[in-house]
């Protein structure tokens, strides 16, 4: 999924209020996505202490009001008609992914999951993307598994260093025209804090990536894929709207929800390879 523009790098004002409302009236209710009233805005903002005058003046919106809830109900659309549609349960992922393997016969790497007993299997939503990108790729080359923390440089030096280590890049490490973090989670039964920290860590990526941007001019693709209906759509429908909102802030280039990858992925390869063979 990539950003409504009309959303995409608004200023970073929107998004504080953004996140203090999401905090004050909550994201979901009942398992149905909160879409606040202005009413609810205004009385969020007041037991804040912030100035309620930002979103109504003489009982009318303002402009930030009516920009709010506007995103509030394309935010909540949006993750109820297009993203929970395309997540799967373990049971589907693993339909698609012995699916790819048999059409594909691959030789990329395949990684386990990290369960024990009945639930270890390979990780799923990782096989099914890296098998595609490897079709897709063609004679370049592609780190499906990086061991070392990825570099952009100007000539042979050195100019920014990503704090963490992802999930893979191509073509590699040094200078990639994109890079990709995978959430997969389909064994779990609660919404843990190892989850939370996952979508936390790709937000740190992004910061750094949009500060690498700004100021040296380097763009990188920087995708997100994550699936497991139970995990993120009936524990933690919160994240979703966090992560939908780092989409918007220009964090990520793009997100990919479950089935998507299969829909989405090939057409981002062949850019990844155009964009290479332009360098």
């Amino acid at each position: 999924m990539r950003a409504i523009d009309r959303f995409l790098r608004k200023p970073r004002p929107f998004w504080a209020s953004v996140r203090s409302l999401s905090q004050q009236i909550g994201y979901s209710k009942k398992g149905e996505l909160i879409v606040p009233t202005l009413r609810q805005m205004v009385s969020a903002f007041k037991k804040l202490e912030l100035d309620a005058s930002a979103l109504e003046i003489d009982g009318e919106p303002t402009a930030l009001a009516a920009e709010l809830l506007d995103y509030f109900d394309a935010r909540a659309t949006t993750l109820t008609t297009y993203v929970e549609p395309r997540l799967m349960d373990a049971a589907k992922a693993k339909a698609v992914f012995d699916d790819y393997r048999v059409r594909l016969n691959p030789n990329c790497p395949i990684p386990m999951n990290k369960q024990k007993g009945a639930k270890c299997a390979e990780a799923f939503l990782t096989g099914i993307a890296n098998m595609i990108i490897e079709s897709e790729a063609g004679n370049c080359e592609v780190d499906f598994d990086p061991r070392k923390l990825t570099t952009f440089t100007h000539g042979n030096a050195p100019v920014r260093t990503l704090a963490r280590r992802v999930d893979g890049a191509f073509p590699s490490t040094v200078n990639p025209v994109a890079i990709w973090e995978i959430k997969e989670y389909y064994y779990t039964t609660t919404f843990g804090s190892r989850i939370a920290d996952g979508v936390y860590e790709t937000l740190l990526d992004g910061m750094e990536l949009e500060e690498m941007r700004d100021a040296e001019r380097i763009q990188v693709d920087h995708i997100l894929m994550i699936d497991a209906h139970f995990t993120w759509w009936k524990c933690g429908k919160p994240y979703l709207c966090r992560i939908f909102d780092m989409l918007h802030m220009g964090l990520v280039s793009e997100v990919l929800f479950g089935i998507e990858v299969t829909e989405r992925l090939p057409e981002l390869v062949s850019e990844w390879r155009a964009t290479l063979a332009s360098r």
